[in-house]
């Protein structure tokens, strides 16, 4: 049974979604808080899920978000809007929210979001186990010449990022390589102390990128590089495309829910998902790279893929 904490400075939505929680038979809610400044990592340290609204007058969702994510808590956050701001729905995304309920409350809307992540919750633990189980397989059959077990050989960063490929439909894509470049650029960035929290500006990275892989570094600078920006902004696009598909077929797809909302804006996805229903060749969508690459460079370093 999931177990479920609540942070809204309205006593009503809080009592509505407990309600729906204990009727659904979802689980349990461990505790409520009507404030992100009173809201602690010990708090919640027993649920699975934070429900948490955008907007309180003490310290607002994006923020409680990150500050519990700095104190260490690994659980899935939900929030609760009716602000749809791009910049603030996009930051909300990145600090580690998982999808979005919006107001006013409403009951079926409740349910659905709920019964997804409750879903994919599952589906993770039930992956880790298969991961667990074939790790001992792959170590425990595996002797050297003394007889010794040989250790499980850890997979690099540019490997972890080939297997998410397939996953995001851009496994064919000319601008899959380039991606693989930069994820290994970013990593020797990290090791060296040179990143931020967040990427360093796109500009640099291309321009790194394109000279470390370049032949002639010095003769057509300004040009691979604008090649290979071309190149990564066409592949987010496809793999866009490539998830909002997956999302018209099944709205509970677990690719689809998993990866959509951290990869991309929640309104892309939307407006991307609207032209696929109407058979657009072409798309509108102004994607935010730095988000993609951000999310795609933190997944690859994830040992789970």
């Amino acid at each position: 049974m999931l177990k479920f904490y609540l942070v809204d400075d309205d006593p009503a939505v809080r009592k509505m979604i407990s309600r729906i929680i204990r009727e659904s038979g979802l689980g349990e809610v461990t505790g409520e808080s009507d404030d992100g400044a009173q809201t602690s990592r010990e708090d919640i340290r027993d649920a699975q899920i934070v429900i948490i609204d955008l907007l309180m007058p003490g310290r607002d969702g994006i923020e409680t978000v990150k500050a519990l994510r700095e104190e260490g808590y690994e659980g899935r956050f939900i929030m609760i809007s009716q602000v749809e701001n791009k910049e603030m729905i996009g930051e909300a995304y990145q600090q580690g929210v998982d999808t979005f309920i919006q107001k006013p409350i409403n009951r079926l809307e409740v349910l659905a979001v709920l019964r997804r992540v409750s879903d994919h919750l599952l589906l993770e633990k039930s992956m880790q186990t298969i991961r667990q189980s074939l790790s001992l397989l792959e170590t425990s059959g595996i002797a050297d010449s003394k007889g010794k077990t040989a250790e499980r050989k850890e997979k690099s960063i540019e490997e972890q990022a080939r297997s998410l490929l397939p996953l995001l439909g851009i496994a064919g894509e000319a601008g899959a390589s380039d991606l693989i470049h930069i994820v290994g650029w970013l990593k020797e960035q990290e090791q060296d102390g040179n990143m931020l929290p967040d990427l360093p500006p796109l500009k640099t990275i291309y321009e790194q990128v394109a000279k470390k892989n370049s032949q002639h570094p010095d003769a057509s600078m300004l040009k691979d590089v604008r090649a290979l920006e071309q190149r990564v902004r066409r592949l987010a696009l496809q793999s866009l495309t490539h998830l909002s598909s997956l999302g018209l077929n099944d709205y509970g797809n677990p690719t689809f829910e998993y990866f959509a909302s951290r990869l991309f804006d929640f309104q892309e996805v939307r407006n991307r998902m609207r032209e696929l229903e109407e058979d657009s060749k072409t798309s509108s969508s102004k994607l935010n790279i730095r988000k993609f690459l951000y999310v795609f460079y933190m997944e690859a370093r994830s040992p789970s893929h």
